[in-house]
């Protein structure tokens, strides 16, 4: 039987592979400075960026699970980094927003992420960025 299929050839596979790897160096900063999971992190970031919103609105844009944005909230509420608030034209609905130490937290991280994307983007040349941001974007849709 011959198998000339190579894994590491296998888009899923190493897309996967450069995310975790890039994951990992830059959970180092927020999980080591702040304590956050990586899911935190994320709710933290979508809140600073968009201001406030529902944990349903934060599923949808990052593609995060319902429950895994409810654990998120309750450890970000719980480190005072967030608060809820009834909406006030659909009171089933809560919009969660920053607090002044959430956003002090998302204001030091962007800095941060900023910086590591700086430097993961060094090796590239400005065309190969152009071109790697573009490809991902069509392959995320």
């Amino acid at each position: 039987m011959r198998d000339d299929f190579d894994l590491s050839d296998f888009l899923p596979y190493a897309l996967n592979r450069a995310a975790e790897r890039t994951g990992r160096d830059f959970e180092k900063i927020y999980k080591g400075r702040y304590g956050l999971l990586r899911t935190e992190w994320r709710v933290l970031f979508h809140l600073g960026r968009h201001g406030a919103m529902s944990a349903r609105d934060i599923c949808a844009l990052a593609g995060l699970h319902k429950t895994k944005v409810s654990r998120a909230v309750a450890a970000l509420e719980a480190r005072r980094y967030l608060t809820r608030a009834q909406d006030q034209i659909d009171r089933r609905v809560e919009l969660l927003s920053l607090t002044r130490a959430g956003r002090a937290v998302f204001a030091d991280l962007e800095g941060e992420a900023r910086r590591y994307d700086r430097t993961l983007l060094a090796a590239l040349s400005e065309g190969e960025v152009e071109t790697l941001r573009r490809c991902l974007a069509q392959l995320a849709g």
